[in-house]
């Protein structure tokens, strides 16, 4: 009975970081539009009135949400790896 006991436990803990996988992916999704964004709205210094203030506020923005994503993806494959470790003991179910 306790190793059953034991066994439910892993489950919801691997459903609980599956879903935590699901928000990351999620969170990697809407970081990297927001870096799409800030590159689009980006103007190119090419002759144009060049602000450099502008510039630097949206390089830092630019970095920040560089960092983030790289975080995110490590925060990512932690899960992954946590995730295949709790399942190595099961016996694969084919999908028929």
């Amino acid at each position: 009975f306790p190793g059953q006991q034991a066994q439910a436990a892993r489950d919801v803990n691997t459903a609980s970081l599956c879903r935590i996988g699901q928000e990351t992916v999620q969170d990697i999704v809407l970081r990297t539009m927001e870096i799409f964004q800030l590159l689009r709205n980006m103007q190119l210094p090419n002759g144009v009135t060049y602000h450099p203030n502008t510039h630097q506020d949206r390089l830092g923005k630019l970095q920040e949400h560089l960092r983030m994503l790289s975080v995110l993806f490590r925060k990512l494959r932690l899960v992954y790896d946590k995730c295949n470790e709790n399942c190595a003991g099961l016996d694969p179910i084919p999908p028929e």
